[in-house]
């Protein structure tokens, strides 16, 4: 019996069999403005000639699988012949689901793997608990974590003690990789080029030159200067889909403070956009979403635990997820939550070596646990009893 993991995000898809290795894929699909019939869907997404002005269709909104007929199109094409060729009758699948899910999705989602696709067995689980597992496995004698799981639509923060997630310290902040993107998009917008069609190509500026400030009024300052003292200013080279194919960052050698250039390159000038985009991680309260910065979440959700066991949550606070990413977040993270929390704790952030992926090599581990078997809900379970034993039976 072979088991596939599918850690399905709002953003990418982490695929795999338990025993083989992980792709990430988008987890949507596109229509580009050239060819508006035809949909490209999940990694197609490389034949389209021209993706600027991509319309993207997404199965998730506001963080919860809500577009059945999407996530059905790209599902058939992960587990069709294009891609894992799956066998369901000698299949069972460990697939992920958002905290808190709502009820009429968790049924819509038993029928579809059970009665749809008919896989063998199925365990549904919140991605954090895949990435708690894991960290488990690799720090044997530690008993708690923190899981900052920063992603596309949300950030939670997800206390774990001894395998089982702690209910009364799960925090969610309503920011996600999205937010950050569409808040780029709007600045760029306003101050240079009418990008607000552009997702697709923002996203990967967003990825290239975005970081994580970690004195941020000093760097404020060093933005506003003129010619070489400006150490924040970068030029971003836009793809124009022809010559070239992907966008990126000039060299600093290159770079001609006078903004202009003999080559005919679209270029975006980027100064402090470079790290207010990330900072709203750690101050919605800068764009008007009235909640708490993650560190400052991080501490409240750790203060709603068992005096006792405060301690071993600080020093064993886990990231994952793609904001993770930005260069500098383990930093100031750990220098926000240390001035937050009294001396006398150890405060310990890890970053594991892919942060994306750290949940789906969870559930790699996890299939792999003898324990699995008493887990899962089996087709006959699910014939026999209904919605009711995956209610039971899985910890949501």
């Amino acid at each position: 019996m072979t088991t596939l993991v599918l850690d399905n995000g709002a953003y990418t898809a982490k695929i795999g069999y338990s025993h083989d290795t992980v792709s990430v894929i988008p987890n949507c699909q596109f229509r580009s403005k050239t060819s508006r019939l035809k949909t490209f869907t999940a990694n197609q997404l490389d034949e389209i000639k021209d993706p600027s002005g991509l319309f993207y269709i997404l199965p998730f909104q506001k963080g919860y699988l809500v577009n059945w007929d999407v996530q059905r199109k790209v599902w058939d094409h992960l587990f069709g012949k294009e891609m894992y060729k799956v066998d369901f009758a000698d299949t069972s699948i460990v697939i992920t689901e958002p905290y808190f899910n709502f009820t009429s999705i968790q049924e819509s989602m038993n029928e579809i793997l059970f009665e749809e696709y008919q896989f063998q067995a199925a365990l549904r689980i919140n991605a954090g608990s895949l990435s708690a597992h894991r960290y488990f496995q690799e720090n044997s004698t530690e008993l708690c974590c923190v899981v900052v799981d920063s992603g596309f639509s949300f950030t939670h923060i997800v206390p774990y003690c001894r395998g089982k997630k702690m209910k009364d310290g799960i925090c969610r902040i309503n920011v996600g990789g999205k937010l950050l993107t569409n808040h780029l998009k709007e600045i760029i917008s306003y101050r240079q080029l009418h990008v607000m069609d552009e997702t697709h190509v923002i996203n990967q500026v967003k990825e290239d030159v975005c970081y994580v400030s970690q004195h941020f009024y000093k760097d404020m300052e060093i933005a506003q200067l003129k010619g070489e003292e400006n150490t924040v200013m970068r030029d971003y080279v836009l793809p124009d889909f022809s010559s070239i194919k992907k966008g990126f960052c000039k060299p600093l050698e290159e770079m001609s403070f006078s903004g202009k250039y003999k080559t005919g390159e679209q270029i975006l000038r980027l100064t402090n956009e470079r790290f207010a985009v990330p900072e709203m991680l750690f101050h919605p309260s800068d764009v008007g979403i009235q909640e708490m910065g993650i560190p400052e979440a991080l501490v409240n959700s750790i203060s709603n635990m068992p005096e006792e066991m405060k301690p071993h949550f600080f020093k064993n606070i886990v990231l994952t997820g793609g904001n993770t990413h930005f260069p500098g977040f383990r930093d100031r993270l750990y220098k926000d939550v240390r001035s937050l929390t009294p001396t006398d704790f150890q405060v310990s952030v890890v970053q594991p070596q892919n942060p994306i992926c750290y949940a789906w090599e969870g559930g790699q581990l996890l299939a792999e646990n003898p324990d699995f078997e008493e887990m899962v809900v089996t087709r006959e379970d699910y014939e026999e009893n209904g919605h009711f034993i995956c209610e039971e039976k899985f910890d949501i």
